[in-house]
């Protein structure tokens, strides 16, 4: 039997040429996107950044067209952080609109590279996307009005001892008489039903649709107290314009909100993170929280320092 000579590289450069770049090309489509942001970013000269369109103080889009906003402000520092890493002389910001839906797939799909509108991290989210430090500490908080009674704010905001809060009196009965607003379908309902049930308080619970009925129930005397997710309840008071309200520094149930990024991608994270982490340590930080918050307590300033990653 004759056997075929193999054809050389020399013999058939068209042939061999062709199908070695074949291979290439399939394997670089067969990477994820994300392992290639910096890489793309490079060859782009641009960053696209994700947003909510209406999501102050955390993400907004003006009457002019430009994004503001806390999340805004934190992408935008990281960009100007990414281009001096990558030793760019100029790096365009695409700012690119994304849904509450969609937010999460825009991210894995690699139609933004970062997204600006802090997410609270979950397992189930982390199996996703990838998640910056912390941006933002969220969780169930508590609202009431600036007129609540200094003793109902003592009881709430933990000044007074945890045991009589629940179980004694007259803490327990001063809690009776209170009227509270929660969301239906979110974790507070089922979190302050739990709490009812095991301390017995029998206090009226007002559930609502969304946080702009809350605060109206609020607003108007219908309810004492407005418990809820901290960084929605923020969202609401902004849209509304509330200043009448009081948001307690005591949060009972403890969430981190990230700014969410492609998976397996350990270098742009790498790049996000050092830039929040020096950023968190300079007082333009604290000014830059304080402008779209209002105040920056002494639990909020340990929570960033604590979370700011060392050199």
């Amino acid at each position: 039997m004759q056997l075929e000579p193999i054809a050389s590289s020399r013999a058939r450069p068209g042939r061999w040429s062709q199908a070695w770049a074949f291979v290439v090309l399939s394997a670089l489509a067969a990477l994820p996107a994300s392992a290639q942001t910096l890489d793309r970013i490079t060859q782009s000269g641009s960053i696209r950044l994700g947003y909510l369109v209406d999501a102050l103080p955390f993400t907004a889009r003006t009457e002019a067209g430009d994004v503001e906003g806390y999340g805004a402000a934190l992408c935008a520092h990281i960009a100007e952080q990414v281009r001096t890493e990558l030793e760019l002389g100029e790096l365009r910001v695409e700012w690119v609109p994304v849904t509450v839906d969609d937010r999460e797939s825009a991210v894995r799909d690699g139609r933004v590279d970062l997204l600006c509108s802090p997410m609270n991290v979950t397992l189930t989210r982390r199996s996703a996307v990838s998640f910056s430090i912390p941006v933002f500490l969220g969780g169930t908080s508590a609202v009431l009005r600036e007129t609540a009674p200094a003793q109902l704010r003592n009881v709430l905001s933990g000044a007074q001892p945890i045991r009589p809060v629940w179980r004694g009196s007259p803490a327990k009965t001063l809690l009776q008489r209170q009227r509270f607003a929660v969301v239906s379908g979110t974790t507070t309902e089922s979190w302050i039903a739990e709490r009812r049930s095991t301390f017995h308080i029998d206090a009226e619970v007002l559930k609502v649709p969304d946080f702009p009925t809350a605060l109206e129930a609020l607003a108007d005397g219908r309810v004492d107290v407005v418990f809820g997710e901290r960084a929605l309840i923020v969202e609401a008071m902004h849209e509304l314009g509330r200043r009448d309200f009081t948001m307690l520094d005591r949060l009972f149930t403890h969430e981190q909100a990230g700014l969410a990024l492609p998976r397996d991608d350990s270098d742009f994270r790498s790049v996000v993170d050092a830039a929040l982490s020096r950023l968190y340590r300079t007082e333009a930080f604290a000014e830059l929280y304080i402008r779209w918050f209002g105040d920056m307590s002494e639990t909020t300033r340990t929570f960033f320092d604590q979370n700011a990653l060392p050199e």
